[in-house]
């Protein structure tokens, strides 16, 4: 096994080269280092104008996303070993704009977030002196599995769509939409629908399912996607057949 691993990293630096290029840097291996590590290796001992992202270092916070070896994975969580013998290519998140180096741009991200209301929201907020709002366990599993994303953008990554629609609210806000829809203290869906049946929603989506299989967390965005869609067929049809209801 050799002692060293090549990494080849993206750099982007806006004042002094207009263009992206790669820049190769040995760092030693250890088989307990994940990406990170490396990049952090490289950081503190070769290159301290290195620019990325990263908090926790437990797959949690969602900040250190990068494109490795042309797939969207958390660096804290991919081991050097897993790529060895190397070179290990390193680039920032597709589809983002790059700020510098292996730091994107997140704004669109956050105003798709913003689109799709990801907060609770009730028609009458009752006084604490009422008590809580109670959910059975039953209740809760409705929308679990939804609320375990990260904001980790890998799913925008992995999505061809993201890529060629910019104004696709994409899978990370749609699951996140559906994490809110299905939770029973909850009455905000249908401003969530004007907003997700309009151009740019669910029907964006061509069902590739990239998008669960770079998900770190099981979220599973592609199943939420194709639930909204179920619930947006089944509204349309009920808005012909008895319009009444929705007077």
């Amino acid at each position: 096994m050799s002692t060293t691993v090549k990494l080849q990293v993206q750099r982007y630096i806006p004042e002094k080269q207009p263009d992206p290029f790669y820049q190769e840097y040995d760092v030693p291996f250890n088989k307990k280092w994940v990406i990170l590590d490396a990049l952090n290796y490289i950081k503190d001992n070769i290159d301290g104008t290195l620019s990325f992202r990263w908090s926790c270092r437990m797959g949690v916070c969602g900040s250190c996303g990068m494109m490795i070896n042309d797939e969207p994975v958390l660096t804290c969580a991919k081991f050097l070993e897993d790529y060895m013998p190397g070179p290990i290519r390193i680039a920032p998140l597709n589809y983002f704009g790059v700020i510098r180096d292996l730091v994107v741009n997140t704004d669109g991200f956050i105003d798709n977030l913003r689109r799709v209301k990801p907060w609770l929201i009730t028609d009458e907020v009752k006084p604490v002196s009422e008590g809580e709002y109670k959910q059975t366990p039953d209740q809760k599993d409705e929308y679990a599995q939804y609320s375990m994303c990260i904001n980790c953008m890998l799913c925008y990554s992995a999505c061809p769509v993201v890529g060629l629609e910019p104004e696709f609210v994409g899978p990370a806000a749609i699951a996140l939409a559906q994490r809110y829809n299905y939770d029973s203290r909850d009455e905000g869906q249908k401003q969530r629908h004007e907003e997700l049946l309009a151009e740019g929603g669910i029907y964006s989506c061509t069902l590739v399912g990239e998008c669960s299989v770079a998900c770190p967390k099981g979220v599973d965005p592609a199943e939420a996607i194709q639930r909204y869609k179920v619930t947006g067929a089944a509204e349309w049809w009920e808005s012909v057949v008895m319009p009444w209801k929705n007077k």
